[in-house]
Formats: structure tokens, C-alpha cells, sequence
């Protein structure tokens, strides 16, 4: 399995909240289309912390998706498909710049492990 993180940044004219509305209400459900995917999680900006012992990206951000898909091949069948291009297509109206990358995940803590269990 393998996952594509997004770092997404609004399109001019457009405030944070204008953004978070239109991805989370219109733009998410339009994902559930896409067969290929098998999971995708919309995370907000909130606020950043900042550490004084490494140096600063600098580097805008509104909001990060990821997407998971059985592998590479998965991926290229859910862009190339109607529902994906569509997608896409949605995408542009409210994203004015992005940066995606394939991840291979490697689990240190699971998200449902009890305390115990760790």
C-alpha cells in the first residue's frame, strides 16, 4: 500500500475558511467516487510550532490530504478514471498550489494500539 501526502495552499482571493468549507463539504465527497482509494483524510491548518534548534521551511500552508491506494499502478487507474479526473478537475477551482508525494508508510505506533499494548 502506498500513500500520496499534499500539501495544499488556497487559490488567490480566497480565505482559509472559504477553503476549508469548499474541500471539506464539496470537494471531499467527490473522493468517495474514486474506487482506487481506500482511505483519505483531510487534515486543517490550525497553527505551527516552531523549533529553534532546526531551521524553518518556509512554507504556506491550508491543509494537507492523504490518499491511499493499493500501490503505484492504483493510483495512475484512479487519476486516469472519470470519477479521478473529476477529482482533479474540482481540485483546480479551489487549490491555487500544491506539492504531492508518494509515501511508503512505516507504522512505529499504530493509531489503535491502547496505551498497554505500546
Amino acid at each position: 500500500m502506498i500513500k500520496t501526502l499534499t500539501i495544499l495552499v488556497r487559490r488567490d482571493g480566497w480565505t482559509h475558511e472559504e477553503f476549508v468549507k469548499y474541500w471539506q463539504e464539496i470537494h471531499g465527497p467527490i473522493a468517495r467516487d474514486v474506487k482506487q482509494i481506500r482511505r483519505y483524510v483531510q487534515s486543517e491548518f490550525l497553527e505551527e510550532v516552531i523549533r529553534k534548534d532546526i531551521e524553518e521551511i518556509n512554507l504556506p500552508v491550508d491543509g494537507i490530504a492523504e490518499v491511499w491506494y493499493d500501490g503505484i499502478e492504483s493510483m495512475q487507474e484512479a487519476r486516469q478514471s472519470p470519477q479521478g479526473q473529476a477529482l482533479l478537475a474540482d481540485g483546480a477551482k479551489f487549490i491555487g498550489r500544491a506539492r504531492t508525494l508518494i509515501l511508503h508508510e512505516n507504522e512505529i505506533i499504530p493509531g489503535d494500539v491502547s496505551e498497554e499494548k505500546r
